[in-house]
């Protein structure tokens, strides 16, 4: 039963990595990384339920606070590049080369 979570988390972490390389939208970006977070989440669950301890959820808990807390500061990011650029599109970006 574990390996069915693990294959759907895997799979989902597939998705989110297939996303972030393939896409040129910061907004697409950042939904690929929280989809590769809620992968990790699931595995964590999984693995914790499996071994009998609550140690993957509470770990869970904290991730998602990380992850609400990255959205937010990304949304933000993503909202003043666009003011400033006009556009999302990464290929467009060049202001945070040194």
């Amino acid at each position: 039963m574990i390996t069915q979570y693990f294959l759907l988390s895997g799979i989902l972490f597939t998705i989110g990595i297939l996303g972030v390389l393939t896409r040129r939208s910061l907004i697409i970006i950042l939904m690929s990384i929280e989809i590769m977070m809620a992968a990790a989440n699931l595995a964590l669950v999984a693995a914790g339920t499996y071994v009998g301890n609550l140690h993957g959820q509470i770990f869970v808990l904290f991730s998602i606070a990380v992850a609400a807390a990255e959205a937010a500061i990304g949304l933000a990011i993503v909202v003043i590049i666009y003011k400033n650029k006009g556009t999302e599109n990464v290929d467009y970006f060049n202001i945070l080369h040194g």
